[in-house]
């Protein structure tokens, strides 16, 4: 009876050490993900206040793209001819494959026509001092 006791502790010790093995591979494999994406979105050069729509790119979602530009989501939704509901977390690559507006970046060019579009109809006010 004392053997079964002796390898029931060493199993159970060794799935301990195999789950906090298993948590700390997850803890640096999504370390390592948010980290690239941190870099990535840094590497995008799109900061708040952007204007080159030329900095899009197709795993940007629209209220990223709205607050980056400071073009509101409903007219960038508007403008698309999409609803928001359902919509808002999916990136612009994805809304091409599921809206099929006319092409590979189809969705890409409506959001930078859009964009361009509200810069004109809204310019900025001139600088104070100016």
């Amino acid at each position: 009876m004392a053997q079964s006791t002796v390898s029931g502790s060493r199993r159970g010790k060794y799935l301990t050490i195999g789950l906090i093995v298993l948590g700390v591979l997850l803890v640096v494999f999504f370390g390592l993900r948010a980290v690239h994406s941190f870099v990535r979105m840094r590497q995008s050069g799109l900061h708040p206040g952007t204007t080159n729509v030329e900095l899009i790119r197709g795993w940007m979602t629209v209220p990223y793209i709205s607050r980056a530009y400071g073009v509101p989501e409903e007219y960038l939704f508007e403008q698309l001819g999409i609803p928001p509901e359902g919509n808002r977390k999916k990136s612009l690559g994805q809304l091409n494959r599921e809206y099929d507006l006319g092409g590979r970046e189809a969705v890409l060019r409506a959001v930078q026509q859009a964009i361009l579009k509200f810069q004109a109809d809204h310019p900025p006010p001139p600088e104070r001092g100016q």
